[in-house]
């Protein structure tokens, strides 16, 4: 609070000059405190209550991927590589390859069309929505999946003919997702060049050739162009677009990149939000969306970082135990600390963990002493959940399908299943219990409103009494925040989505950004922190009077 008091005391040195507080404001701070809560009763801000879309892109996204389907690793997907394929043909390109070797351009094309359209089936849906309260799927696709035009001149170009009906097959995918009301988080995973050496770029040729080669560049951007103003246009449900997976660490032009990404971006829809690697540097990432999420921008496609966090590959992890890997949980996403929680001070800073598992290496668990393995496995899950819940605007775990379901630790169906993977308790209540916590949240609704305007105007009051403050933002600010955090919770008992729970904002410091920007006037100015603070503790307080 006390940087807001500095802001609040440099705001009223600011005021002592008329002609300036007359630009600045067009004087509605002339109003006395009852005035500007009678006009803002009377007019209030001009935004409408969040949208099924809204709720879908904003919530917290308890998830999975889908890794695998658009873009091939033999681990998972064995079944989709001949049986006598050498042994370092492991990605999309050499079974595309061999698939057509094998049995001809056009029986490889329906052997990876059944592959992509058995991906969920009917009774899937029903046990993601029901069973493992999924929100939402992070889809990984290829360049190569946006068909044949995007293959020229590639690796792919001679295997081109097997997506002809790819992307088609993407855009079915998302459309039944969203009628069972999972929302679909779009993923380049695989770009030409590779943004990384690893297979899950789409070759092996154990290369990273993204970053230094103009053309790979300028065709990821087309493919990004692309999918954009197909969403745009009728692609419903999709919550995000993913710039590119794991960029390698430091890579070069990244960040250049990702500025003439998201200017085209912006051109096309500046609604979507646009996900970026951080390429295994949080911090570095954090400080680039902070001004990315800035409020003076405006309207601008908010940008949210998708981190990836794995304790069982370096050597480093290798020699911790499950006990002390597990103990280590709750201090991830510190990043974040002082750089979120207020866009007046430093613009927003959002942060979604693309992929995470519950597997450990064989050297941890032979530290695990007299641990059983079930239970630390569970103990493991639980600390990540609760830890991301807290910290980021949601999570999705690696991965759902595979040949070898349930899929072990690396399994969101087996580590569902064996509750080694608790959903957030909200998103398992009943509707009726949804119902009945609205309404006990709402009958104490002006009680509550009442008693933290008061605690907000008495304490400023006192720092600096006598000074003009302009505490009718704060009061507005909570009525948004309250009825917004309302509106998410009940979408789906309301029958707007499906499935079972209530929605919490997940992705809370860009949602604050957007009804900022959205809200004009009651949000503006040197005591637009007013308003701010006061949106946050209306949310807080509905979670808090709600049970939730």
């Amino acid at each position: 609070m006390r940087k807001f008091l500095d802001k609040a005391r440099d705001a009223i040195k600011d005021l002592t000059d008329d002609d300036k507080a007359e630009q600045t404001y067009n004087a509605p701070q002339k109003r006395s405190m009852d005035e500007q809560q009678q006009v803002l009763a009377v007019n209030p801000p001009p935004a409408g209550q969040p949208s099924r879309l809204d709720v879908m892109r904003y919530r917290y996204h308890h998830g999975t991927n889908l890794g695998s389907i658009y873009v091939l690793e033999k681990w998972l997907h064995p079944s989709m590589f001949p049986s006598n394929a050498p042994a370092n043909a492991t990605a999309e390109l050499p079974a595309a390859q061999l698939a057509i070797k094998e049995m001809g351009t056009d029986g490889a094309r329906a052997k990876f069309q059944r592959h992509w359209d058995s991906a969920i089936s009917d009774d899937d849906f029903r046990w993601l929505v029901n069973d493992a309260h999924c929100t939402s799927i992070r889809l990984p696709i290829g360049y190569f999946t946006l068909g044949p035009n995007f293959c020229k001149n590639t690796p792919f170009a001679s295997v081109s003919a097997l997506y002809a009906n790819a992307w088609n097959s993407v855009k079915i995918l998302v459309a039944r997702c969203n009628q069972n009301g999972i929302g679909v988080l779009v993923d380049l995973h695989a770009l030409p060049g590779g943004a990384n050496d690893g297979e899950h770029s789409g070759t092996n040729s154990g290369k990273t050739e993204l970053w230094n080669n103009s053309a790979n560049l300028d065709l990821a951007t087309r493919c990004l162009s692309f999918i954009a103003q197909e969403v745009r246009n009728g692609m419903d449900g999709v919550l995000g677009i993913q710039l590119c997976n794991e960029a390698v660490y430091n890579a070069s032009g990244m960040y250049a990149w990702y500025d003439k990404v998201l200017g085209n971006m912006a051109s096309i829809d500046n609604t979507i939000p646009i996900y970026i690697s951080d390429a295994w540097n949080l911090g570095q990432a954090v400080g680039y969306v902070n001004k990315k999420n800035s409020l003076s921008r405006g309207y601008t496609n908010p940008v949210v970082i998708d981190t990836h966090l794995y304790w069982a590959f370096t050597p480093e992890d290798q020699g911790k135990s499950p006990q002390q890997i597990t103990g280590e949980v709750a201090s991830k996403l510190k990043e974040l600390d002082g750089k979120d929680g207020s866009l007046i001070d430093h613009g927003a800073a959002q942060v979604v963990v693309g992929e995470y598992s519950n597997v450990l290496s064989e050297q941890s668990w032979n530290l695990k002493g007299n641990g059983d393995r079930g239970d630390l496995i569970k103990k493991f899950g639980t600390a990540q959940s609760k830890r991301y819940q807290q910290r980021s605007g949601g999570s999705y775990f690696w991965t759902y399908k595979m040949d070898w379901m349930d899929g072990g630790e690396w399994g969101f169906a087996q580590q569902t299943k064996s509750t080694a993977l608790p959903a957030p308790f909200f998103l398992t209540l009943p509707h009726s219990a949804i119902r009945d916590k609205l309404s006990s949240a709402n009958s104490q609704q002006d009680a509550t409103r009442t008693s933290s305007v008061n605690s907000h105007v008495n304490y400023w009051n006192s720092q600096s009494p006598g000074q003009p403050f302009e505490h009718w933002r704060f009061e507005a600010g909570w009525k948004m925040g309250w009825a917004d955090a309302a509106v998410f919770f009940g979408m789906r008992a309301g029958g707007n989505l499906k499935g079972p729970g209530g929605d919490k904002i997940g992705c809370l410091d860009l949602w604050v950004r957007k009804r900022m920007i959205e809200v004009g006037q009651p949000a503006q100015g040197p005591f637009a922190w007013e308003f701010e603070q006061g949106f946050r503790r209306g949310v807080q307080d509905f979670y808090g009077r709600a049970g939730v």
